[in-house]
């Protein structure tokens, strides 16, 4: 037994197939690690794009916040054509999760943030891309929009003050192909991509972006 032990233990026939395996394993995670890592920034780069979109989007269509075109700034006394207060109305903040909610007293539009993630194409326009046609995954429950008093346009006017709007995403994870069951990779979010932009003709007769 002892000799048979010694004879194994000097025999390394077989040794450059161990370390041929070993070595195709770390070759096949760094690879298809690059991959995914090459997709995820593939992910963050169109998601950034669809916020810009929708951004472009919800400054010439109906609001999220359905009341904002209502806001005159008549009401604090000015007079028509006056500048409109800065103040005139309070930051509203929309978000389509949980079947959709606006902070700052507004009702929460769902066909406006449907127009805003999904575009026109039921109005039967020649420019209906939306957040979704850049970025399939997003849809209204990862979408957070914001309205914000900043004192441009003038009381009286008729579409409602001039809002900056902001247009960020939230609960919407990376998407790992090959690693997403590995450490975690499979919870790891995409940023909230912020982009802002100056409100327009707040309604869908408004021209196409």
């Amino acid at each position: 037994m002892r000799h048979t032990i010694m004879m194994l233990h000097g025999d390394e026939r077989g040794g450059v197939l161990v370390e041929a395996t070993v070595m195709l394993v770390l070759l096949l995670v760094f690879v298809l690690g690059s991959i995914d890592f090459l997709m995820a920034m593939y992910q963050w780069n169109a998601a950034a794009k669809a916020v810009e979109v929708g951004a472009r989007i919800a400054a010439v269509s109906n609001p999220v916040a359905s009341g904002l075109t209502s806001i005159t700034g008549l009401e604090g006394g000015a007079n028509p054509g006056d500048p409109m207060p800065a103040g005139s109305f309070a930051t509203q903040t929309c978000t389509g999760a949980g079947g959709g909610s606006c902070t700052g007293g507004s009702t929460y539009d769902a066909a406006a943030m449907d127009t805003i993630v999904f575009g026109r194409c039921s109005l039967q326009v020649s420019y209906c891309i939306g957040m979704n046609s850049i970025f399939p995954r997003i849809q209204p429950q990862n979408v957070v929009i914001s309205y914000s008093s900043t004192g441009l346009g003038y009381a009286g006017r008729p579409g409602g003050p001039v809002p900056t709007i902001s247009v960020s995403l939230q609960n919407l994870p990376f998407q790992f192909f090959f690693l997403g069951d590995l450490m975690g990779f499979g919870n790891i979010q995409i940023p909230g991509l912020t982009t802002t932009i100056t409100g327009e003709d707040l309604s869908l007769l408004a021209p196409p972006p």
